[in-house]
């Protein structure tokens, strides 16, 4: 499952570096696909595609937040999320609208960064 930031979050930023996809925003900051990533071009779930340096629109104007499709809760790169390690408010909670096992999100991962997947 993804990570959400919760409305607790106090915009410290401590989360933003901690990110191994760069699925993390500042609020009001347009995002786009290819940060932190080796995506050139991403097709959308209504079958479009974009250019993955094209610039999206920001989840939240208000906190920091992070972009489900990119989250892979630092599966593959650490034992926990990093986000939720240094939130100084526990603001950085599992988001029950993206609910992932681990394969999930090793494959999220591959697809991420372009890798062969382990096992493939």
């Amino acid at each position: 499952m993804a990570i959400m930031i919760t409305d607790e979050c106090i915009n410290c930023g401590a989360c933003e570096p901690e990110c191994p996809n760069t699925a993390i925003y500042e609020g009001g900051r347009e995002w786009n696909w290819a940060g932190g990533t080796k995506l050139e071009k991403v097709e959308l779930e209504d079958g479009t595609a974009v250019d993955g340096k094209s610039p999206q629109t920001p989840v939240s104007n208000e906190f920091y937040y992070i972009v489900s499709g990119k989250c892979t809760e630092c599966t593959g790169f650490h034992e926990e999320p990093q986000c939720a390690a240094v939130c100084p408010v526990d603001c950085c909670v599992p988001d029950p609208d993206y609910v992932e096992s681990k394969e999930e999100l090793l494959a999220k991962k591959a697809w991420l960064h372009q890798e062969e997947e382990v096992g493939n």
